[in-house]
């Protein structure tokens, strides 16, 4: 496992090494090289941006981002970001960590999908949500440097079949749940009042994202 890579480090601390075994033996691989190339993508940024933030809420949110997708909450009626930040909580006051830091977490999972709200966050927040949407739909790619990029995606790989193998383990998540995956419905107001109106297809932004190309 690579803990630093183009001066970004994961964090070498009780807290970050059993986050990391918690999730290798919670989630799949492919689950797992996600979400620490997330940290790096989301880590990176705030290096970029100059943002102060722990690199250890951020890792345990990058970590813990897509838990609720799998086996062990197959019964569960939440959505499943709702599931990985109640996850990460846990986990966190385990360790004795801050009720304020927790709760930067926990609303940096919550709202890892849910465009336009995290980037007002706290930075734990907003560089999760970007780290994620680099790594889905290459979004910031080019301020990374081709450096940047390479050594990230050498060191956890971003297969070929990445994006199909993601869409597939989404629908397994959700595929019990599909009334959490309903919409604000400020998308269905505008379809119904402007006929030019076109809803976004994110599995298209998947497949037709910069890591496509």
């Amino acid at each position: 496992m690579f803990q630093e890579i183009t001066g970004v480090k994961i964090p070498d601390s009780q807290l970050a090494r059993e986050a990391t075994q918690f999730i290798r033996d919670t989630e799949s691989d492919f689950l797992f090289q996600h979400s620490t190339r997330v940290y790096f993508w989301g880590a990176l940024a705030g290096k970029r941006k100059k943002l102060t933030f722990d690199p250890e809420l951020l890792y345990t949110a990058t970590m813990f981002h897509d838990l609720g997708l799998t086996s062990g909450f197959r019964e569960s009626r939440l959505r499943f970001e709702v599931d990985g930040a109640n996850a990460a909580r846990d986990f966190l006051r385990s360790h004795g960590i801050s009720e304020s830091d927790i709760e930067k977490v926990w609303f940096a999972i919550a709202l890892h999908t849910t465009p336009g709200i995290s980037e007002h966050l706290h930075p734990v927040a907003a560089l999760t949500a970007e780290g994620v949407m680099m790594d889905l739909v290459s979004l910031g790619y080019d301020e990374f440097t081709d450096a940047q990029r390479g050594a990230v995606v050498t060191a956890y790989p971003r297969a070929p079949q990445f994006v199909e193998d993601l869409l597939q383990a989404f629908y397994d998540g959700l595929k019990h749940r599909p009334e959490t995956t309903q919409q604000t419905g400020l998308a269905d107001i505008m379809i119904d009042k402007d006929p030019h109106f076109h809803r976004s297809d994110f599995c298209s932004l998947m497949r037709n994202s910069r890591w496509a190309a």
